[in-house]
């Protein structure tokens, strides 16, 4: 990929470790990970089950505590072999947008108020939660639907909703598990063109765990994680691994 005077690294992690239990019964999830993410990229993140994509990705998230490294998120260096930040959940808020292989819309809320919800977490006006949530559904091109309950939302409907509060706060990191794989191949590839539109546009870092081989041609990179180390450091999607 072409890095642009602009661009920067918005995720950077040296020797990021994490193991669960002690003794025989140990487990290495992740074991020395090293890796330089930059604006505007959508990367895939694959590995077989039990390699530690899902451990990685709660890592960089700050829902889970790595035992040790260094990791920079954003411009800040928000751990060195502990939390710089005392409250965390401010730190996702303001750096880190999610989004999942169910949308886990809030069945009780309309699609307007499921975006404005994660706003009004950080302190901002009602009125200008509804603005915004409304402008991002109308970007994501589901603005018709501001008002249908989730039950009401086709699967990609509700995918769309999903990042759209996703994106509430701007993030300028956003992690995606499997966000593909509750969806047709159609929807699929629909969601990931959304993704790198919004990597480009709001100089994102998108980070994807995957299984979907139809979308593997949507990513600038792909790192993969066996045994819980990178084989590689994140080699550009090539045409022999994009499905037909």
């Amino acid at each position: 990929m072409d890095i642009s005077p602009a661009t920067r690294p918005l995720v950077e992690i040296k020797g990021i470790c994490k193991h669960f239990g002690e003794g025989p019964t140990r487990v290495d999830a992740l074991r020395d990970v090293t890796m330089t993410l930059w604006s505007g990229e959508v990367v895939g993140l694959l590995g077989p089950s039990g390699s530690g994509k899902t451990t990685l990705l709660n890592a960089i998230g700050a829902i889970i505590e790595p035992n040790g490294g260094w990791m920079k998120l954003d411009g800040e260096v928000v751990y060195d072999n502990r939390w710089l930040r005392s409250d965390l959940r401010r730190l996702r808020l303001e750096k880190i947008g999610f989004i999942f292989q169910t949308h886990n819309l809030l069945p009780f809320l309309n699609a307007t108020d499921n975006v404005a919800v994660v706003l009004q977490l950080a302190g901002r006006p009602r009125e200008e939660c509804i603005r915004r949530s409304v402008e991002l559904l109308e970007y994501l091109e589901v603005g018709h639907r501001k008002d249908s309950m989730p039950s009401q939302l086709s699967g990609g409907e509700a995918q769309r909703v999903a990042i759209a509060r996703a994106l509430a706060n701007r993030p300028r990191i956003i992690l995606a598990d499997e966000p593909t794989a509750a969806l047709d191949s159609v929807r699929a590839e629909i969601v990931m063109d959304l993704l790198r539109k919004l990597a480009v546009e709001q100089q994102a870092t998108i980070i994807a765990v995957t299984h979907d081989d139809k979308i593997f041609g949507r990513f600038d990179r792909i790192f993969k994680l066996r045994d819980g180390r990178l084989e590689d450091d994140g080699k550009a999607a090539e045409p022999d691994v994009v499905s037909p």
